[in-house]
């Protein structure tokens, strides 16, 4: 019987304790990264306008912060779409896979 408590142990100590808000905190910082890689793209931007003297380099670093922001938002896409495939597979949800989803059968 020790043996079985000692590996749920094991099992329940490999999740951290605040999960939840770990995972709201990394949503959050979505909406940060965005506007500083967008922000820090401008600033190289203008460093590299004033170096070099031409116009056209500050629009190439705020290309740059664009490009950055939506590789973000990308990478947040594909991260979500695996956590949604692990539920895909998840036992809860198989009935409703296999059968569909009626809303007037829902008891609420």
């Amino acid at each position: 019987m020790k043996n079985e408590q000692s590996e749920e142990q094991i099992i329940n100590d490999d999740k951290p304790k605040h999960i939840g808000k770990l995972q709201a905190l990394d949503n959050m910082s979505l909406g940060i990264s965005i506007v500083v890689a967008v922000l820090f793209g401008v600033g190289v931007g203008l460093l590299l306008k004033d170096w070099t003297g031409y116009t056209w380099t500050l629009w190439l670093g705020v290309f740059w912060g664009i490009a950055a922001a939506v590789l973000n938002v990308y990478r947040a896409y594909k991260k979500a779409q695996k956590e949604f495939k692990e539920l895909e597979d998840d036992p809860r949800y198989q009935y409703t896979m296999k059968n569909g989803f009626d809303p007037k059968e829902d008891d609420d």
